[in-house]
């Protein structure tokens, strides 16, 4: 039997480094894998980006609006169902 730790794994990944000039700039993802007995799934979402100019290193995150935009559609859609729901019927 495999453990919980092997079918479900999140961690940051780093990718190439790009440099411009003297400043150097590398990307961050955040990786979730699920793995199952038929094959498995994984979902990569950009995290930050480590910039290194002048010997000074800088991590500036990266907002994902389209997912806050997707999470408050569904907010507002659990909300008018369940105002629906207790809407007295006649």
């Amino acid at each position: 039997m495999v453990g919980m730790g092997a079918l479900i794994e999140r961690k940051t990944t780093t990718g190439q480094t790009i440099v411009v000039g003297n400043v150097w700039a590398t990307p961050e993802a955040r990786v979730v894998s699920v793995r199952l007995p038929f094959g498995a799934f994984v979902w990569n979402r950009p995290s930050a980006v480590v910039v290194e100019r002048g010997g000074r290193v800088e991590r500036l995150p990266i907002v994902d609006v389209s997912r806050i935009a997707l999470v408050a559609l569904w907010a507002c859609a659990l909300a008018a169902f369940l105002a629906y729901r207790r809407w007295p019927r006649r």
